[in-house]
């Protein structure tokens, strides 16, 4: 039983990673109608960003804060100066727009930081990426498995995230608008919506979410790296394609889910699966759902009329 509990606690803190970066892209499928590729490089250059603010003087109080808020401004920036003329002209460019962008903001971070990973201290000494709070290696013990409060903590941020972004779509004048926009631009904008405003503001939305998601992935590991959000990216897209990307609440929930399926794949059979196919097991677990269930498991499925 301990075994098993430990391995459940592993996936769901690997799982509130891939949920909380999902997030951000539900938030933008969800207010724009667009997939942006490029989300996971644009939070790790707010993470990048976060960092020097911080080696600046600043408390990580207000290092966070400035982060999130510099990522707006790069979401807002982006549909403004490329997403909204090139998708005016063919939706299916922006695909690409974004692919792009994921190349060139990984450059642009590796130009500016270089290549190895921050922070840097001198030899004897112990170095990690701020954090708002140090909880260490603190952890609670529960049916002999144990539970890192970094790993409880950033379950937590995710869970408060879904409920605040459930009440955003569900019953707030912005959020109702982000999904009438995604829905149809066309008739959103002759029942009086700011269609440009609630795109600009989707995306900047995304990109703060994703600043924070960035932050608390490299609080995770102590560092910050050029390859940092690889990975969690590609779970993150899985989780948003599993859970529905209309659907903050099913992406959560695939996000835990994916977490907790590779951890006791590859836990149990180690010599099957192990480290290396891991990923194989939740995109085959993703190409069966969307067989069954093209929009997800919560998504919202689309009629067209003909």
């Amino acid at each position: 039983m301990a075994r098993f509990l430990q391995y459940l606690f592993d996936g769901v803190g690997n799982g509130s990673v891939y949920a909380l970066l999902a997030l951000g892209l539900v938030i933008i499928y969800r207010g724009t109608g667009h997939l942006n590729f490029a989300h996971g490089e644009m939070a790790l250059l707010c993470t990048y960003v976060i960092l020097q603010i911080h080696q600046w003087g600043l408390p990580v109080g207000l290092a966070l804060p400035l982060g999130m808020v510099f990522g707006f401004g790069l979401g807002a920036v982006t549909e403004v100066a490329l997403v909204r003329p090139i998708g005016k002209k063919s939706p299916f460019a922006v695909f690409i727009v974004t692919i792009a962008l994921f190349t060139g903001l990984n450059w642009l971070c590796g130009a500016i930081w270089g290549s190895v990973a921050l922070p840097t201290a001198a030899p004897g000494k112990a170095v990690s990426y701020p954090k708002l709070w140090e909880v260490g290696d603190r952890f609670v013990r529960i049916g002999g498995a144990t539970w890192r409060y970094k790993y409880i903590t950033l379950l937590a941020v995710v869970l408060v995230l879904a409920v605040l972004l459930w009440l955003l779509f569900s019953y707030t004048r912005l959020g109702l608008a982000m999904r009438a926009v995604a829905s149809n631009a066309g008739s959103a904008e002759l029942v009086g919506i700011k269609t440009s405003r609630v795109l600009m503001i989707s995306w900047g939305l995304a990109v703060a979410i994703g600043a924070l998601g960035g932050f608390m992935i490299a609080g995770l590991v102590n560092q910050v790296n050029l390859t940092l959000m690889l990975t969690p990216f590609l779970y993150a897209s899985a989780a948003a394609t599993l859970g529905g990307f209309d659907s903050p609440g099913g992406a959560v929930f695939a996000g835990l889910f994916l977490g907790v399926v590779e951890s006791m794949v590859s836990q149990y059979q180690p010599t099957w699966v192990g480290n290396e196919m891991k990923q194989a097991v939740a995109l085959l677990i993703i190409l069966v759902v969307l067989l069954v269930r093209p929009s997800g498991l919560f998504g919202t499925s689309k009629v067209e009329r003909v």
